[in-house]
């Protein structure tokens, strides 16, 4: 009895979802069958529009055509009948004059008939008959006029709707992924007039291969382009891949999607280590801002946590005596902060190989600021620049401005003003690391040595603050100057 109770459920819930599924199939048909009828109104409407306007363009050509046969017939009428005037008058005065030499012929035995016959012949070289040209000085002819629309009425007759638009085909051999730009590069499969516009999408994705029906990030869309190609610019490429996909659309409808490519967009990821920054470095993402208050309210919450008293130890104090900066850590994991006058915050992401390239964009009132690369095993109490395991650009607008180079506490000043943003190029292969001018490219300076470890992203500010920007390629500007050398030459070997 329980198992037959069983079954009946199972048909019971089975019967209920089949069910619920007709409704909704019940449901979406009535949903067509609206769906229909306004579509249907839709194009119908737009049809009639397009015959309307069709007709208005024949109508116009229709006047435009019949004004100008009647400002010909008008012209050509008023040419020969003005001629014709001329004519009938000069014939009128040329059989007077007949009339008068046949009487002074006959009347030749007359005294006067010689002055009578001077008279007559003077009148004949007068005459406007013998000054008139007797050919028409227009035709009649009006076939230039004529028109033939056998070749219209054959287009008008082959007029059908509108075909739905192939599928684009993506050429991958001339698109180009450089300068944090993507030129993509289509075209159609066979000719298409009718052609309006293309509609691109992409989206970023860390999965190479085809694109997957589910992803992380939305497809972004760029619409109306009027030609195969198009340029995506201003990217930040914060992963591995992008998606790109094409679709063409004529005035009615748009085609399907071309297949998707996948195209490589390599780039250097980083983010800013909030463990290694120092106490008085407010970190929020990729910026951060220099707080004279945040060591001392640091310390205040630890001892309100532990309900003491007494001072906070070396470690966690912002104060400025300190132990022997000679002490270097290990590592820079868990509470091991940069401290004293090291304010110093480290990037997240080692480099030990390949070329990268990031910007760093500081306030123009800091007093002072650094950028350049560290081993990790920088101490905690060291300064960028001023020990063998950090190189750095650094810029003093306190008391005396300066803009230096510096090394294993060797320094170098830069004959160069700071400017607003500062992009830095690391080729670790190559023992390089340049600075430059984010906006012009110019170079500012080039370390050239042997790197002997991982290098991590290294940054100091005191008074003031900065903002990083990561998921940039190597610029090609930047490429072209190392090639030719200009980077090597750049290199001063005493800081090195």
């Amino acid at each position: 009895m329980e198992d037959q109770r069983e079954a009946l459920r199972k048909i019971v819930t089975t019967l209920a979802m089949k069910n619920e599924e007709t409704q909704t199939f019940i449901y979406s048909l009535k949903q067509m069958l609206l769906n229909v009828e306004a579509n249907s109104a839709k194009v119908q409407e737009d049809l009639e529009a397009e015959f309307q306007s069709l007709t208005s363009v024949l109508e116009e050509l229709r006047e435009s055509m019949l004004m100008k046969i009647k400002q010909e017939r008008a012209s050509r009428t008023y040419e020969l009948q003005n001629q014709l005037t001329a004519c009938t008058r000069a014939l009128e005065s040329s059989e007077e004059l007949l009339e008068t030499a046949n009487q002074t012929l006959q009347a030749a035995d007359r005294e006067d008939f010689p002055q009578a016959a001077k008279q007559i012949k003077d009148g004949v070289t007068m005459a406007p008959a013998f000054r008139l040209s007797l050919k028409a000085k227009v035709s009649d002819n009006m076939s230039h006029l004529m028109v033939d629309f056998t070749q219209e009425r054959q287009m008008l007759q082959a007029l059908k709707f509108l075909p739905v638009p192939s599928a684009p085909i993506i050429n991958l051999a001339e698109s180009l992924v450089a300068d944090n730009c993507v030129t993509l590069v289509w075209h159609m499969p066979e000719e298409d007039s009718k052609i309006d516009h293309y509609v691109l999408e992409y989206r970023r994705t860390n999965f190479e291969g085809p694109p997957r029906l589910k992803e992380d990030h939305p497809w972004m869309v760029v619409e109306g382009i009027r030609h195969t190609e198009c340029t995506l610019t201003g990217l930040k490429f914060d992963m591995k891949y992008m998606n790109v996909r094409v679709k063409a659309c004529n005035k009615a409808v748009a085609g399907e999607f071309s297949e998707p490519v996948t195209l490589e967009t390599p780039a250097f990821m980083f983010r800013l280590d909030g463990s290694t920054s120092h106490q008085n470095l407010r970190v929020e993402g990729l910026s951060v801002e220099w707080d004279a208050m945040g060591g001392k309210v640091q310390d205040i919450k630890a001892r309100e946590k532990e309900g003491k008293g007494r001072t906070a130890s070396p470690v966690n104090s912002p104060a400025r005596g300190t132990p022997s900066p000679k002490r270097t850590a290990s590592g820079r994991g868990g509470r091991d902060r940069f401290t004293a006058e090291s304010y110093t915050v480290l990037g997240d992401t080692p480099i030990d190989s390949g070329e990268h390239y990031w910007e760093v964009r500081f306030e123009p009132d800091s007093k002072a600021f650094g950028l350049g690369v560290a081993y990790r095993s920088l101490g905690r109490f060291e300064q960028l620049g001023k020990t063998a395991a950090s190189w750095c650009l650094h810029a003093n607008n306190w008391l005396q401005a300066s803009f230096t180079a510096k090394h294993a506490n060797k320094v170098k000043v830069l004959d160069s003003p700071v400017p607003d943003c500062l992009g830095v190029h690391c080729d670790f292969h190559q023992g390089l690391l340049s600075f430059y001018n984010a906006r012009t490219k110019q170079l500012l300076h080039t370390f050239k040595t042997k790197f002997t470890q991982p290098l991590l992203p290294a940054f100091t500010v005191w008074c003031g603050s900065f903002q990083v920007t990561t998921g940039l390629q190597v610029p090609s500007a930047v490429r072209c100057l190392q090639k030719r050398g200009s980077a090597t030459s750049s290199s001063n070997t005493s800081l090195t």
